[in-house]
C-alpha cells in the first residue's frame, strides 16, 4: 500500500488542476456567447450538463473506483477532459458545446475530482485524521481556483476562448501522469463487517437510512449555490459595470480563502460534529449574500464577498464526506459518496441553468439571489436531526 502522503499529494494536485480549469469556465460565458452567437441561457445549459453529467456518472465511476482503483479511473477520466477541451475549443454552434463542454467534461470531471480521490484517501488514513486529510485534498481544488483562473484570464485576454482552452487542455494532461500515485486497488476497511458487505447491501442499507436522504438533499443546494456564483457571478458584476477582471480576481480570491477554510473546516470535523458544522455554514452562506445584496456594489464589496464566500465555498465537501464514511464505513465511501455528489450536481445544473433562464428573461439576477439565500436557510435546518453515529454493523457489541 502507498504510503498515506503519497496519496494524499498527488490527490490535491489532481483536484487542484482538474477543479482549477473548471472553475474558470464562467470567465469563457462573455466571449463564447459572442463567438458562437449564443444567449446565455445557452452557455448556461452547457455549464448545467455538465454538472448534471458531472453528478449523474458519480455513483457508476466511484463504483469502478472502489472495485478497480483510483488510479485508473483517474488516468481514463484525464484523457477524455483533455478531448473535452480541445474539441471545445472548435466547435461552432451551441450543439457542439452541449456536446464538449458539457457532456464529455461532465463525465470526465466525475472521475478525476473529489469522489474518487477522497475514496483513495480516506482509505489510507486513521479513523480519527479522516475528515482533515479530506480537508487537505479539498483545499486542492481551491488552491487551482486561485492560481489556474487569473490564468486563464490572462490567456483569453491574450489568445482568445479557443487557443485558451488549448491552453487549459495541456495543465489538464498532468492530471494523468499523476494517477500514478493513485494506483492500486483499494484494500479492505478496518472492520470486518465493512469487509463482507456486498455492495448491494451497503445501498440498501443507505436508502433506509433518513440521515443519507437529509445528506443528499442539503447537498442539493451547496451545488446550487456555487455553481450559480461560480457560473453567474463574473458576469454580473461585468453588467453592472465592474469588468470582467473584477470577476476574475474573485473567483481568484474565492479559491484563495478557500484553501484555509477546507483545511480549517476539514480539522473541524475531526473534533466538533459534522451536522452542527454544516448547519453552520449553510446560515454563513445565506448571511453573506444577503448582506453583499443589501450594500451599495463596489469592487471592494465585491472582492469581500468573494474572500468570505470562499472560506465556506467548499468546506462542506470534507464534513458531508466525512459523515458518509463515519455513519457506513469507507468499504463503498466512493460508491455511497457518489450518490450524495450526484445530488450535490443536479442542483449545479439548477444553479447554472436556471440562473442564467431567468436572466434572459427578466435582465436579472435577483430571483436566483433569492433563491440561494432561501435554499441555504433550508438546508441549515436539514442537516440537525441527522443521526450521525455509526450504523448498527459497525458497531462493537
Amino acid at each position: 500500500m502507498k504510503r498515506p502522503w503519497i496519496v494524499i499529494a498527488c490527490g490535491a494536485l489532481i483536484v487542484t488542476l482538474a477543479m482549477g480549469v473548471r472553475q474558470s469556465f464562467g470567465l469563457f460565458l462573455p466571449q463564447m456567447s459572442a463567438g458562437l452567437d449564443i444567449g446565455r441561457e445557452s452557455f448556461g445549459l452547457a455549464i448545467a450538463i455538465q454538472n448534471l453529467l458531472f453528478g449523474l456518472a458519480q455513483p457508476f465511476v466511484g463504483a469502478l473506483a472502489d472495485r478497480h482503483g483510483a488510479g485508473r479511473v483517474i488516468f481514463f477520466g484525464a484523457l477524455l477532459y483533455v478531448a473535452g477541451l480541445v474539441i471545445a475549443s472548435s466547435v461552432g454552434s451551441a450543439l457542439g458545446l452541449h456536446l464538449s463542454f458539457g457532456i464529455m467534461i461532465g463525465i470526465a470531471l466525475s472521475a478525476t475530482t473529489f469522489v474518487v480521490v477522497l475514496g483513495a484517501a480516506g482509505r489510507v488514513v486513521p479513523p480519527e485524521r479522516r475528515t482533515l486529510a479530506f480537508g487537505i485534498v479539498t483545499a486542492g481544488g481551491s488552491l487551482g481556483q486561485f492560481l489556474v483562473v487569473p490564468a486563464a484570464q490572462m490567456l483569453l485576454g491574450e489568445l482568445g476562448y479557443r487557443m485558451a482552452l488549448i491552453a487549459l487542455a495541456g495543465l489538464v494532461a498532468l492530471v494523468a501522469a499523476l494517477a500514478v500515485g493513485m494506483a492500486g486497488k483499494p484494500a479492505a476497511g478496518p472492520s470486518r463487517m465493512d469487509m463482507k458487505q456486498p455492495l448491494g447491501d451497503a445501498l440498501r442499507e443507505a436508502a433506509a437510512n433518513r440521515g443519507y436522504w437529509l445528506l443528499n438533499a442539503g447537498f442539493f443546494v451547496c451545488g446550487f449555490q456555487l455553481v450559480f456564483i461560480g457560473t453567474h457571478f463574473p458576469a454580473y458584476l461585468n453588467d453592472r459595470g465592474l469588468g470582467l477582471e473584477v470577476g476574475a480576481s474573485a473567483l481568484a480570491l474565492i479559491g484563495l480563502f478557500n484553501i484555509f477554510g477546507s483545511y480549517l473546516f476539514g480539522l473541524s470535523g475531526d473534533y466538533l460534529r459534522k451536522k452542527y458544522v454544516l448547519s453552520g455554514i449553510y446560515v454563513a452562506r445565506a448571511a453573506v449574500m444577503l448582506l453583499f445584496l443589501a450594500l451599495p456594489l463596489s469592487s471592494g464589496s465585491a472582492l469581500v464577498f468573494a474572500s468570505v464566500m470562499g472560506f465556506l465555498w467548499l468546506g462542506t465537501v470534507p464534513l458531508t464526506s466525512g459523515l458518509v464514511g463515519q455513519i457506513f464505513g469507507i468499504r463503498y465511501l466512493s460508491t455511497l459518496y457518489g450518490i450524495v455528489f450526484m445530488s450535490h450536481q443536479v442542483g449545479s445544473f439548477f444553479g447554472a441553468w436556471a440562473a442564467g433562464y431567468v436572466f434572459d428573461r427578466t435582465g436579472s439576477y435577483d430571483i436566483a439571489w433569492g433563491a440561494a439565500i432561501l435554499l441555504g436557510l433550508v438546508a441549515a435546518l436539514l442537516h440537525l436531526p441527522i443521526r450521525d453515529a455509526p450504523v448498527a454493523r459497525l458497531q462493537p457489541a
